[in-house]
């Protein structure tokens, strides 16, 4: 297992090196980081060059990649075109969008075990059918109409019902907040409810989707119908036999899905005012007028990390839900 690991992550840095690269000439070529100091006539030509030097534009494309690659190996993400260094805002704005995106992704799992195992074991009954047509619904709509939907109805009538705030529409937390440890968690968490819960709505429908297709498959193979032969209860087969297995495909998507949630994320933080990685990356992108190279590689090389990362921890798991599955 151990050279399993060192090869993956060996050809996770290759992966991470590669997707840099062609980035970084995509951004840097789609226009002139300057061009808003060339359309002021206020601006001199001094200026534009010392701007264009502590930008590095005063060499050619390779050789500013190579010097922001040997930064970055440095922990050095560089600067924004505004003169801003990129490495404070892109921790503060990952912390952020953590505090949105694992409970989510957890519980999200969750629900979506859960309900897929009920749906796979009760297959077309009352609740599955109400379960599927529930993950359909929560699916096919949108982020941004599901999340309004939740501020403008639910958490006005959960505050007007309670007489005071209790669901925060606005913000990952309450500005110049002065009160302690606990009042300060308990603060982030009424922040985070509805976005959290506007993610899990959304991800959760497509995961209990393949966790009731993975389990049905199982419940129909060979091996269980043997087990269920030999005399062995319903409850052990389930338990011992078929739900290990049946894990194993939500795994890979859970681990795939985690470093889009991180990204896709842009549109809840959006609607709810949070300044987290979407809206890192949006920024950087739009720029005053041209994309920010050092702001968009900072977001793609952490995304990028996330998922191989992740993909690591999958194909861990599986040995561990699966004793069959071994890497030499």
């Amino acid at each position: 297992m151990s050279a399993y690991i060192i090869r993956r992550v060996a050809a996770g840095i290759v992966v991470l090196f590669v997707a840099s690269f062609l980035t970084y000439l995509l951004v840097a070529e789609s226009g002139d980081p300057l061009a808003s100091l060339r359309a002021n006539p206020h601006v001199t030509q001094a200026t534009i060059a010392a701007a264009r030097s502590r930008l590095g534009l005063d060499h050619p494309l390779l050789d500013r990649y190579w010097l922001w690659l040997s930064h970055f190996v440095r922990g050095d993400f560089g600067r924004s075109t505004g003169g801003q260094a990129v490495e404070p805002q892109l921790w503060q704005r990952l912390g952020v969008t953590m505090k949105m995106v694992i409970p989510a992704t957890l519980i999200a799992a969750i629900v979506a075990i859960a309900l897929g195992i009920l749906g796979a074991v009760r297959q077309y009954k009352v609740d599955d059918n109400v379960s599927t047509a529930l993950a359909y619904i929560f699916y096919a709509t949108p982020v941004f109409v599901l999340g309004i939907l939740l501020k403008d109805f639910f958490a006005i009538k959960v505050n007007n019902a309670v007489g005071h705030t209790v669901l925060y529409t606005v913000g990952d937390n309450t500005p110049d907040f002065t009160g302690g440890t606990g009042a300060r968690l308990l603060d982030d968490v009424q922040h985070a409810i509805l976005p959290v819960l506007t993610l899990v709505l959304v991800t959760y429908a497509a995961w209990s989707r393949y966790q009731r297709a993975s389990l049905l498959d199982v419940l129909n193979s060979d091996y269980v119908r043997f087990a269920r032969a030999k005399g062995l209860s319903w409850r052990r087969v389930l338990l011992r036999h078929a739900l290990r297995n049946a894990l194993i495909p939500i795994t890979t998507v859970i681990a795939l899905d985690f470093a889009t949630i991180i990204g896709g994320a842009v549109i809840t933080e959006i609607v709810f005012g949070w300044e987290g990685m979407g809206q890192f990356l949006l920024g950087g992108l739009q720029g005053p007028l041209t994309p920010d190279v050092n702001t968009v590689q900072a977001w793609l090389v952490i995304t990028a990390a996330i998922v191989v990362l992740f993909n690591l921890i999958a194909d861990i798991l599986y040995a561990v839900l699966d004793p069959r599955i071994r890497y030499g």
